[in-house]
C-alpha cells in the first residue's frame, strides 16, 4: 500500500509558511536571543555609559562607609553570591543563613546588610506595625524575612516603587530589588546589548543542595513574564 505524502502544493502556501515563521521570529526574537545567551554563556556585557544612561546614586549612606546605599547593595549581593552558596531551604536560629547554604531571599538580605540594613529586624518591626498587611502565619522573625511574599509586602510599604516594564531600561539600575512570583533578586549594573540588565540571584534550579549553577549573575529578565515588583531602598 502506497504511503500518502503530505507537502505544500503551491508556491503561495510556501510563501505563507515562510511569512508565518518570520513573524514568529520577529515577535520572539528577544526571548530567543536571551535563551541562547543563557544556555551558551555568551554575550558581551554593557553598562550605563554604553547607552547614555545616568548612574543612580543613592541619597543615603546607612552604614557610613563613604559608599552610597545603592552601590553597597550591589557590591553586597556580588560578594554573597561569590561564596557560591548551595540552594537549600532551611530554618536557622537567629534567622540568618549560615554555612554553605542559602535561598533567593538570602541574596537580598545579605545585600542590604552590606549597606547597613538589618532586614530581619526591619521586616519584623513592620509586621508588628501593620499585621493586617501580612499573612496570618507571620510571627517568627527568624523566617518571616526569608519569605518572598513578606518581602514583597515590606518593600511595597517601605521602599521606592518603580516600573516593572523591563523595556524601560534606564529605570533599572544596579542595586535595585526585583521580585517575581515566588522569587527575588538584585539587579546588576551589567546589561545585555538591548540595555536589559542582568539578574543577581540564587534560583536553585538544579535542586536543593546543588552547587552546579553555571552563574549567579544571569541574562534572564527577557525570558520571564512574572515580575511583580521593582524597588529601590533609597
Amino acid at each position: 500500500m502506497a504511503r500518502r505524502r503530505y507537502y505544500l502544493k503551491t508556491p503561495g502556501k510556501i510563501i505563507a509558511a515562510v511569512f508565518i515563521i518570520l513573524i514568529f521570529l520577529a515577535i520572539f526574537h528577544s526571548k530567543i536571543s536571551a535563551l541562547y545567551r543563557l544556555l551558551t554563556g555568551s554575550g558581551k556585557y554593557y553598562y550605563n555609559e554604553d547607552f547614555g544612561y545616568a548612574d543612580y546614586v543613592s541619597r543615603t549612606d546607612a552604614d557610613g562607609d563613604g559608599l552610597d546605599d545603592q552601590s553597597d547593595i550591589l557590591d553586597g549581593a556580588r560578594r554573597y553570591v561569590a561564596t557560591r552558596p548551595k540552594y537549600k531551604s532551611e530554618y536557622y536560629e537567629g534567622g540568618w543563613a549560615t554555612g554553605e547554604y542559602g535561598v533567593c531571599t538570602d541574596v537580598v538580605a545579605e545585600a542590604l546588610k552590606a549597606a547597613g540594613y538589618d532586614l530581619r529586624e526591619l521586616v519584623d518591626r513592620d509586621i508588628k506595625a501593620a499585621p493586617s498587611a501580612y499573612d496570618d502565619d507571620c510571627g517568627d522573625p527568624n523566617i518571616d524575612f526569608r519569605r518572598v511574599r513578606n518581602l514583597l509586602t515590606y518593600f511595597k510599604r517601605n521602599a521606592i516603587n518603580l516600573t516593572t516594564d523591563i523595556t524601560d531600561c534606564e529605570e533599572w539600575q544596579g542595586g535595585d530589588i526585583i521580585v517575581f512570583e515566588g522569587h527575588i533578586g538584585i539587579i546588576s549594573d551589567r546589561r545585555n546589548k538591548n540595555g536589559t540588565p542582568l539578574l543577581i540571584h540564587h534560583g536553585g534550579e538544579n535542586g536543593e543542595g546543588s552547587s552546579l549553577r553555571p552563574n549567579y549573575e544571569e541574562d534572564v529578565l527577557e525570558l520571564r513574564g512574572d515580575i511583580v515588583g521593582h524597588f529601590r531602598v533609597s
